[in-house]
């Protein structure tokens, strides 16, 4: 990578990170673990003022009970087995809620410091039904569908001026005949977020303009809508940095890029000059209801709430990914493979959605932990 000015290299090494900045919170004793580990930014609780609405009182208060309902979530699943049924964080509450199918773990559960609430089915009864919708064609007019853990059921998601549609009405008929299924409505359908070349952003392959995700040793991840394994990979200067090595769309939508040319990894993500550069200290996975961030080459520092898990997506253009987890934040074309933080912990890198950060809208992230694992990575972490 050739050099130039030292505040263009900085940006060049932190892009090789990821294109989102998160803040860090504070794993210590009882009394302290309502305390970010390292003060949260003012830009930071500027962002989730405007996005959730939240005084930096409340937002401080939100992130530490967040990250008390993520270890929470991991006893509670360990404790509930066979009977767990879902997960859900309730910001009202400050609390995590524990679905379960016997009262027996309830109790069980409750010793973790969870709410209860007592459900028909479990989580692999719903997991299995979902499946068996994930092999029926889907129409256009079908957004996307996902275990609901709130309602016990599968959600079902439908463009709106497709709700009367005949092939959307059999959709919904055969989802029905495999689990209890609450219809919602979207008024636009989802899209990947990849864009043409503009110049002086992250990186690009071919045509395409993307964001980069997380830094792993030897390279990053990203979408796989991106680029294809073999491909070329160009630096926001246009210099040669990398190859993707593996890559998977539609099905999955993941990528790793292997970077070279003097190019290199740090385990930062990037604010933009709005959020502070901060580090990545792991991958822990934030329960349903958490606030989230995202930042991308495009539209920068965004923040709203983990929706839900393991949602099917049907976008428009027919490609169909599975296990993605859908977020109430904003993104636009050029934002695809950008950063998802909660916290100073990586949750995944943009796929889709629909909308825009001026009229709103949604995004769906694939996990970063299912990339690790599919490739073998390391996530660079401080």
């Amino acid at each position: 990578m050739r050099r130039t000015t030292g505040a263009r290299l900085g940006l060049s090494a932190l892009l090789l990170t990821a294109t989102c900045a998160g803040t860090g919170l504070a794993p210590t004793a009882a009394a302290a673990d309502r305390t970010p580990r390292t003060p949260a930014s003012p830009a930071l609780l500027d962002a989730m003022r405007r996005d959730l609405g939240l005084s930096p009182a409340a937002a401080l208060e939100r992130l530490a009970d967040e990250r008390q309902a993520a270890r929470t979530e991991r006893a509670a699943r360990k404790a509930a087995g066979a009977a767990y049924g879902g997960s859900w964080f309730d910001a009202e509450r400050g609390r995590l809620t524990v679905a379960v199918t016997g009262r027996k773990a309830a109790a069980e559960v409750r010793g973790t410091g969870a709410a209860v609430r007592l459900v028909e089915r479990g989580a692999a009864e719903l997991d299995a039904a979902k499946a068996r919708i994930d092999k029926f064609d889907a129409p256009a007019g079908v957004a996307s569908w996902r275990v609901d853990p709130e309602t016990n059921g599968i959600v079902v998601s439908v463009v709106a001026r497709h709700r009367s549609d005949n092939d959307v009405s059999a959709f919904l008929e055969r989802a029905r005949a495999t689990a209890p299924v609450r219809v919602a409505t979207v008024p636009e359908g989802p899209r990947t977020f990849a864009a043409g070349t503009v110049g002086g952003d992250p990186y690009y392959t071919g045509n395409v303009r993307c964001s980069i995700g997380f830094s792993v040793h030897g390279g990053f991840v990203t979408a796989g809508h991106c680029g294809r394994a073999g491909a070329s990979v160009r630096g926001w200067d246009g210099s040669a940095m990398g190859t993707f090595q593996g890559s998977s769309f539609p099905g999955d939508d993941y990528a790793y890029v292997s970077i070279g040319h003097g190019w290199w990894t740090v385990p930062v993500v990037l604010g933009w000059g709005t959020v502070p550069d901060q580090l990545v200290r792991g991958s822990a996975e934030a329960p349903v209801g958490s606030s989230i961030c995202r930042s991308g080459s495009t539209t920068k520092w965004h923040c709203g709430r983990v929706l839900a898990k393991n949602e099917t997506v049907n976008y428009s253009d027919g490609a169909v990914v599975h296990q993605l987890t859908k977020t109430s934040v904003c993104a636009q074309g050029g934002d695809s493979g950008g950063s998802f933080l909660s916290g100073d912990q990586a949750q995944g890198v943009t796929s889709g959605g629909w909308g825009n950060c001026s009229s709103g809208g949604e995004t769906w992230y694939q996990p970063v932990n299912e990339i690790l694992n599919r490739y073998g990575l390391r996530l660079h972490t401080a």
